[in-house]
């Protein structure tokens, strides 16, 4: 059975999704230092692979959406990516600009994890690699990081990290994720995962319920931790807390702060 995640921290949990993404650009240097100030206990990040092999920290396959520039990361050395200008498309809360030219660039993983020691890490590999994977565990090797919990989407990826390193701790796939909810709801018994949280939206597509009680109470059944995102709303941030989950994953972790504490106190 893989570890559990974030064993030394406490609960709930309180993500910062690509950081402090609401008030800074996403999955920069800027929204981490944002999200620690805010008070998380864990980052949670996206990492691709660069054209030289370098674990940089990106959520899409191309770097259109976030930056100044065109193409995709897998396609570009990370000379290139570093000299991108990753806060240029960023809307602040007034509709400006407010982080253009102001040197936001690509992080690379490695300088993450070293800039933020205190910090747990929620870390989602975003392409269905080999090579991904191998990057990935050799970056968290060398910095010794240890509150790790590593995600994809991808069932293959996950499959993959759970055979080179068995011992890491592990999020769940979509597959995984579906199959869990489909049982849970039939009242069977879901033994066979790996995985030790399920991430998860409260509805999708804002219509099915996917975080219910029955859910969460045949989660923690199996030794699963419930994680919800993207919760921005503190009175929706305690409606789910005051439902067992675990953590609360969030763009503006400052604005549920408080909720996450009370219910720690309340705990």
């Amino acid at each position: 059975m893989p570890g559990a995640p974030f064993s030394s921290l406490p609960r709930p949990l309180l993500f910062g999704h690509r950081g402090a993404s609401a008030r800074a650009p996403e999955n920069t240097l800027a929204a981490f230092e944002l999200a620690v100030a805010a008070g998380v206990d864990v980052l949670e990040l996206d990492v691709h692979l660069s054209r030289d092999g370098v674990v940089v920290v990106h959520h899409d396959a191309a770097i259109d959406r976030t930056t100044n520039g065109a193409g995709d990361v897998k396609n570009l050395e990370f000379s290139e990516l570093c000299a991108l200008d990753a806060g240029h498309r960023f809307l602040d809360v007034e509709g400006q600009h407010s982080f253009r030219g102001r040197g936001c660039q690509i992080p690379r993983l490695c300088d993450v994890l070293e800039a933020f020691p205190q910090c747990g890490f929620n870390i989602e590999l975003k392409q269905a690699e080999p090579s991904m994977v191998r990057a990935v565990l050799e970056v968290l090797t060398r910095a010794g990081t240890s509150e790790v919990v590593l995600a994809a989407a991808d069932h293959g990826i996950m499959q993959a990290i759970e055979a080179s390193q068995p011992g890491v701790a592990l999020g769940m796939s979509s597959v995984e994720c579906w199959r869990f909810w489909w049982q849970a709801m039939l009242g069977r018994a879901p033994r066979e995962f790996r995985g030790r949280c399920l991430q998860v939206p409260p509805y999708h597509y804002g219509v099915l319920p996917v975080t219910s009680r029955r859910v969460v109470k045949a989660a923690h059944a199996e030794g699963l931790e419930v994680h919800v995102w993207t919760i921005n709303d503190p009175h929706e941030a305690s409606h789910w807390l005051s439902r067992g989950v675990d953590g609360i994953m969030s763009d503006d972790p400052a604005a549920i702060v408080h909720a996450v504490r009370s219910a720690r106190r309340a705990a």
